[in-house]
């Protein structure tokens, strides 16, 4: 009896230091994810423009430029402004719920955050701030690349409306910047990869302001998105909603 007390002690001791671990792991996998999303927009509502290059072989550069109002990961908008043939076009997204305004349809249209908006671009690229609201995230490993080490993260979307369903994320240990990124569907195939590249300063942090967007099975369809022109704006709850649509300025 006395032995299986023991038996008993020790297991539950192990339990506990096996949950903890896996406690600290977890809050380790979230705050590197907050920190990397941090550097990519920041925090307050912001304004940024989006020119979007997409190349492919036989086809001529498919050029689009949008801008972006975002206020938190849970509220944004998407105006296209170029080209002039799709100018008007507005991408409103509350939550995980997506809607697309044209001028020539009285009603908004539900869309969903998957669906591409441009080249290799999906909706929830350009509509999405962050991946901490939509991602639960797993340290699976680190790697050393070019003498820098980083952490590769797998984040698993929180539901089945998030953009991916999985992604793998490389983060760098010295900055938490974010350096490449995996894209899955939900039979986890590679759809796409990305790179974040030209850090510059912006809004007091070194923040990317290009990100290379890769078919996975075509490597030669590349989609650029430029960033430029990010600044911080105060942005009201009115903005973000159906009715008002119509009223904003390109």
């Amino acid at each position: 009896m006395q032995k299986f007390s023991q038996y008993l002690f020790t297991m539950i001791c192990l339990f506990v230091a096996v949950a903890s671990a896996r406690s600290d792991d977890a809050e380790l996998a979230r705050d590197i994810l907050e920190k990397s999303d941090q550097i990519r927009f920041p925090r307050e509502s912001f304004q940024v423009d989006v020119n979007i290059n997409t190349t492919a072989p036989d086809q001529p550069v498919d050029m689009h430029k949008f801008r972006v109002l975002s206020k938190g990961n849970e509220n944004s908008v998407v105006m296209t402004t170029e080209p002039a043939s799709e100018r008007g076009q507005i991408l409103l997204m509350k939550g995980r719920d997506l809607w697309i305004f044209m001028p020539s349809v009285s009603q908004p249209i539900r869309l969903s955050l998957s669906q591409r908006l441009t080249g290799q671009v999906a909706n929830g690229d350009l509509a999405r701030a962050n991946f901490t609201g939509d991602y639960t995230p797993t340290i699976l490993r680190t790697e050393v690349i070019d003498g820098e080490k980083y952490w590769v993260l797998e984040l698993l979307g929180v539901d089945g409306s998030v953009t991916y369903h999985k992604v793998l994320f490389w983060v760098r240990q010295s900055n938490f910047w974010p350096y490449r990124a995996e894209f899955y569907s939900l039979s986890n195939r590679l759809l796409k990869t990305s790179r974040y590249e030209n850090f510059e300063m912006t809004l007091g942090k070194l923040r990317p302001t290009r990100l290379v967007m890769e078919d996975a099975l075509h490597k030669d369809e590349v989609s650029v998105l430029e960033y430029s022109g990010m600044k911080l704006r105060d942005l009201p709850d009115k903005i973000f909603t159906k009715d008002y649509l119509k009223k904003l300025e390109q």
